[in-house]
C-alpha cells in the first residue's frame, strides 16, 4: 500500500493505492490521524487505485469519518475501484460516507 497526501486549499487529499489488509490498515489510520490531528478535517480518499481493502481498512475509515465528524469536518470517498465498492455496499457503509465517482468532484464538494 502507498499513500500520498495533499494539502489543498480547503481539503486534504488522500490517493491511496494498492491493497489495504489487516498488515497494514493501521498505516492509513495513522496518516489520517496525523491530518486530522493537525486541524485538517475535510478529507477526501481517492481510493480508485486500491484493488482490494479488508474490513481493518474499512474500520480506519469509519474511525477517521467518526473524529472528523465530531468537529465540522467530513470525510468523503473519491472514486473507489469496481472492488472496493462492492465491500463498500456489502457492509453497509455506502449509506455512510458521500461517494463521488471522481477525486475533482469529491474535491470540490467541500
Amino acid at each position: 500500500m502507498q499513500i500520498q497526501t495533499s494539502e489543498l486549499k480547503r481539503v486534504t487529499l488522500f490517493e491511496v493505492s494498492g491493497r489495504v489488509d489487516s498488515t497494514n490498515a493501521n498505516e492509513l489510520g495513522d496518516a489520517l490521524n496525523a491530518a486530522i490531528d493537525a486541524g485538517r478535517t475535510q478529507i477526501v480518499v481517492d481510493l480508485s487505485n486500491v484493488e482490494y481493502m479488508s474490513s481493518a481498512g474499512l474500520r480506519e475509515l469509519v474511525t477517521a469519518l467518526k473524529k472528523v465528524k465530531r468537529g465540522t469536518g467530513d470525510l468523503r470517498l473519491a472514486a473507489p475501484s469496481e472492488r472496493v465498492m462492492e465491500v463498500l455496499e456489502l457492509a453497509g457503509l455506502d449509506s455512510i460516507f458521500e461517494i463521488y465517482p471522481s477525486q475533482v468532484e469529491a474535491v470540490g464538494s467541500f
